[in-house]
């Protein structure tokens, strides 16, 4: 129980700052915070979605906590519940058992974990989708799509201009014949299903000993394909859903997250996010290390 406390302090700091960012929505000189208590979606006041865009500040429909995913991933948390199980491949199993999370049913102690994140590495991507997604800025022009996303000031591109998807080889991607390094990021390539519903692709992300899927310690290897859509329900309103596809953990693809999305004001302020190896060394010392006895 007291390996927990780091982790139970940590998220009432955020709660406490959530609170106090919420008392603020009325900043003055223009510089607007989030608010997270919108309407609901009416006959009356629904507008139409536009076409063939993704353009602006989006946050979690139900809220910061849902993007959170501090459990693992959206749509299968790992908590232990059968319905919840991944399908496993035998050397992804190995692979799971073998990383020492800070959350999840099999959580460690602070000082006994071997999360990448907690040198400061790149979380590497399907995982940027599964941590701390509170504010999503989407810009967008006629060749491609940036995703902004708000913990370590992360972006990526999502290429809409035709181009083909490259193919995964030994060690990177080859794209005309020319073999590519493999990303943190992966090479991701948008295809519109119809005016509203855009579907992606990511090949070509990191090995499986550089990255993990969630905060879980839940696997992902570099043969895996992901695949997302982004539907615009209407004006204000976006469905994100993902997939995973990787034959080398998992026997089977399955669904990954499934998240509604409401539009932020444009004006909106993100703060910074910034993973720093010193606060990462301050927490070590004052939770990490003291709570786990070491």
């Amino acid at each position: 129980m007291r390996g927990h406390i780091a982790i139970l302090v940590l998220a009432a700091v955020a709660t406490a700052f959530s609170v106090s960012a919420a008392a603020q929505n009325a900043a003055p000189g223009g510089w607007v915070d989030p608010v997270w208590e919108k309407p609901p979606i009416t006959a009356a006041n629904r507008k139409p979605a536009p076409r063939r865009t993704l353009a602006g500040t989006w946050g979690p429909a139900g809220g910061p906590g849902v993007g959170t995913q501090g459990g693992g991933v959206q749509g299968k948390p790992n908590n232990g519940r059968p319905e919840n199980q991944l399908p496993y491949t035998p050397y992804g199993l190995e692979l799971y058992k073998s990383h020492k999370a800070l959350e999840g049913i099999d959580a460690v102690l602070p000082a006994q974990g071997n999360d990448p994140r907690n040198k400061c590495e790149p979380l590497g991507f399907p995982r940027y989708n599964h941590y701390n997604i509170r504010i999503l800025q989407i810009y967008q022009d006629e060749y491609k799509i940036a995703m902004l996303y708000q913990f370590d000031n992360r972006w990526r591109v999502i290429w809409t201009d035709g181009r083909e998807l490259p193919k995964v080889v030994d060690g990177g991607v080859t794209v005309g014949g020319e073999l590519r390094e493999q990303r943190f990021f992966g090479y991701s390539v948008g295809t519109w299903l119809d005016d509203q519903t855009l579907e992606v692709q990511t090949v070509g992300t990191m090995p499986e000993d550089r990255v993990w899927l969630d905060s879980t310690g839940r696997p992902i290897s570099d043969r895996a394909r992901i695949i997302e859509t982004f539907r615009r329900v209407d004006n204000d309103t976006m469905l994100w859903t993902e997939r995973i596809d990787d034959p080398r953990l998992y026997t089977t693809p399955w669904e990954s997250m499934r998240m509604p999305m409401r539009l932020h004001d444009a004006r909106t302020d993100v703060q910074e996010y910034t993973c720093s190896p010193l606060d990462q060394e301050n927490y070590n010392k004052f939770f990490g290390d003291t709570v786990s006895g070491k």
